[in-house]
């Protein structure tokens, strides 16, 4: 009986503690666990009756049994209680004396500890959204590539490694363009004729495929080509990641650290990600704006009016001023088309577009090769002038066009002109003393009516002569002192009055300034001018045994 109850009173004391609700063990001097409490066994599965403590809890065994010694001498003077891990999470360990020897553990979980982890994983993920932020404002303030790739590399040395290298995609040829950052911020630029096949996991970043872990990379075969000059050390850990784009890879990006620095961690391989989608998204934006700006240039080489030269002895020169201060093109232009002889007729074309901005210059482009396809036929302006309206008819705009030709040839020492105005505002003549003429020539309008009308007016220019074509951009312009105001063709005949005897450069010039100044910040029509001048010549004659120059007209 007595035995029976001794086992009934043990098995209630280890009952007892099965409910206490903070994990609690039960240790006895000799370092055995004899209860536990069924939290205790939920958090510490090893822990069981009759296990030892440091069979379960490794770190709290040492401080249990410099316990039960201490006690053994009555000296309590030391403190016992001892923290660890336990289950991946940290506890405090609390003890607690039972009168039969034994030392009752309880676990109290480290809320503080897990409160600075939380914070320390807060602070982490808002400096990488810092970053992150910061790298994106910085990649997409420019549309250079170079910079862009000049950028990349240096927000990559200074946050994510010691060293950051941008391999760019190689041309045409082996040569690939590669950006160099160490931890002076400095950026290198290099061409190198390498093979991106002999660095693992480069020719797969190169080609957009996901990037192979840092641990896999030995950084000891790292070709010298892809460290920085000012890369001091061995290079201990490699970390190579694409820069994807739109559909087509903007290139790689290495991470280099030193070898006392350790390896990269997943936690900065999934940031050094993040941050290469955000630099390849701005390196093919970078791209992408290239190609169209090098489509753009091409495109408005041909819309622009041609710079003017002289040909066959006559002088020529073109002023242009589209409508708005940020637009390139505009519905007005010019050309010229130079006879193939020097006794030929070169013929002139200027003319205005109904409209103004890109629409109207891609409709001058069309005109302008029309016109371009007639020029063998310059000599029957009617002709020329009826084809070009009917092609227009034919087309899908509803716009037209107003236009002058003008059919200029060396004759007799001056420049036979032949000028007709089709819907255009006719020419002016500068006479030799200043006298300012006005061309007797009109015509119907071009695109708008089945069937035109013209009226050519011939003439014959003097040396230093000059005939002016112009747009309604330059008589209709709005300003002068009160602010709208039109220029007036009264006041263009003044000004060109004052250009008696000056080279066709100098009349453009002229011209272009004065009503430059008087629009001021006004908005404004498209602007064209073109001076067609018979140049002076000049005779050297022998007068009183000395040679002396005269200019004669």
């Amino acid at each position: 009986m007595q035995d029976g109850s001794s086992v009934r009173v043990e098995t209630d004391h280890e009952s007892l503690w099965t409910y206490v609700a903070c994990p609690t063990l039960v240790v006895d001097r000799a370092g055995s666990i004899q209860a536990l409490s069924a939290s205790a066994q939920s958090l510490i599965p090893e822990a069981e009756p009759g296990v030892r403590l440091d069979v379960a809890v490794g770190w709290l065994s040492p401080v249990h049994d410099r316990l039960v010694q201490t006690t053994a001498i009555h000296d309590n003077r030391e403190s016992f209680n001892a923290s660890g891990p336990v289950g991946g999470r940290r506890f405090d360990a609390h003890h607690a004396m039972l009168p039969g020897g034994e030392v009752a553990w309880s676990l109290v979980e480290d809320t503080g500890q897990v409160l600075r982890d939380a914070q320390q994983a807060l602070t982490r993920e808002h400096e990488r959204a810092a970053f992150l932020l910061e790298a994106s404002s910085v990649l997409m303030a420019s549309l250079n590539i170079d910079r862009c790739r000049e950028a990349t590399v240096q927000l990559a040395a200074r946050d994510l490694a010691d060293a950051a290298v941008v391999v760019a995609p190689a041309g045409r040829g082996r040569r690939m363009p590669v950006f160099y950052c160490d931890a002076s911020g400095d950026v290198e630029q290099r061409s190198v004729d390498a093979d991106p096949m002999s660095v693992t996991g480069l020719s797969e970043a190169l080609r957009g495929f996901p990037p192979v872990p840092s641990r896999w990379i030995d950084a000891a075969t790292l070709p010298a080509w892809l460290i920085p000059h000012g890369f001091q050390g061995p290079v201990g850990s490699v970390m190579i990641t694409p820069l994807p784009g739109h559909g087509v890879s903007a290139g790689a990006l290495v991470l280099l650290r030193h070898a006392e620095e350790g390896v990269f961690s997943e936690g900065e391989e999934v940031l050094a990600r993040l941050f290469a989608a955000r630099a390849g998204a701005a390196l093919s934006a970078a791209r992408l704006y290239a190609e169209q700006a090098a489509i753009t240039r091409t495109l408005m080489r041909d819309l622009l009016p041609p710079q003017l030269h002289p040909v066959h002895g006559i002088e020529f020169a073109g002023g242009y001023r589209a409508s708005e201060d940020y637009e390139v093109v505009g519905g007005d232009f010019y050309d010229v088309h130079p006879a193939s002889t020097p006794e030929g007729e070169t013929l002139v074309v200027l003319g205005d577009v109904c409209g103004k901005g890109l629409e109207a210059a891609m409709l001058t482009g069309k005109i302008r090769n029309t016109l371009q396809a007639l020029t063998p036929m310059a000599a029957d302006h009617q002709a020329v002038l009826e084809l070009l309206n009917g092609a227009l008819l034919s087309t899908e705009h509803a716009r037209f066009t107003t236009l002058v030709l003008a059919s200029a040839a060396n004759r007799e020492g001056g420049v036979a002109l032949r000028l007709t105005s089709a819907g255009h505002l006719p020419p002016l003549i500068v006479r030799d003393g200043g006298h300012v003429e006005q061309a007797d020539t009109a015509g119907t309008l071009i695109g708008a009516l089945p069937n035109i009308e013209t009226q050519s007016f011939e003439t014959l220019l003097a040396p230093g002569e000059t005939c002016v074509l112009y747009t309604d951009g330059v008589t209709e312009a709005r300003g002068g002192p009160l602010g709208n105001y039109m220029f007036g063709e009264e006041r263009l005949a003044a000004a060109l009055s004052e250009c008696s005897g000056m080279p066709a450069t100098a009349v453009v010039e002229r011209v272009m300034m004065l009503a430059t100044q008087w629009i001021g910040q006004q908005v404004h029509d498209d602007i064209a001018v073109v001076a067609i001048t018979a140049p002076r010549r000049t005779h050297l004659s022998a007068v009183d045994g000395h040679t002396r120059g005269r200019f004669t007209a």
